[in-house]
């Protein structure tokens, strides 16, 4: 399974069951989601990779901003001479620090099937990998893509993905959000 490929990288320590009501979720976006997605949020939950990714719950107000960031990205990019999609099968499930828009292109009925599909800040380019999200993630991390996929560099971080209620706890406590040691 892709979930435990992933989790021999990245440490899910910090990782938080989102309990994500998937009926809800395929009821407001009109399709199901990708099985590694869901186990993600079974694993991990939404939070942050190496404080430089946001993986997004589907049923967040930040996972609907950023999809329609993704698809005014392309409408401004070129629409489809840059990409020859209809923009609503452009759906995102995270953002680097660095601008960078990740997502799947959702043109597949199978949303096993979705690629992921990754507006690189630095290239001002979409670009398709035929892969899923977790296989994308730990390629990333593994530095496994013959370019580099996004626009900041992963490959010397400390690796640890932290949910967004332990970043919350951490904070309150005047802890470092990533590391969880005094500040």
């Amino acid at each position: 399974m892709v979930i435990a490929a992933l989790s021999q990288v990245l440490p899910t320590d910090c990782g938080v069951d989102e309990h994500v009501d998937w009926a809800a979720a395929e009821a407001k976006w009109g399709s199901g989601f990708p099985p590694d997605f869901m186990a993600f949020m079974s694993v991990y939950g939404a939070g942050s990779l190496t404080r430089d990714i946001e993986i997004l719950q589907p049923l967040s107000p930040d996972f609907e901003e950023e999809t329609e960031t993704a698809r005014y990205t392309w409408e401004m990019e070129g629409g489809r001479e840059a990409l020859n999609v209809d923009p609503s099968h452009i759906l995102a499930w995270g953002a680097t620090g660095g601008g960078d828009i990740l997502g799947w292109l959702t043109t597949h009925a199978d949303p096993e099937a979705w690629p992921v599909l990754v507006w690189e800040r630095g290239s001002a380019e979409f670009r398709i990998h035929a892969c899923g999200m977790t296989e994308f993630l730990r390629k990333l991390l593994l530095d496994e893509f013959p370019t580099y996929p996004i626009n900041i560099d992963l490959r010397s971080a400390d690796w640890r993905f932290v949910h967004w209620s332990v970043a919350r706890d951490r904070r309150r406590a005047g802890l470092d959000t990533h590391t969880g040691l005094p500040q």
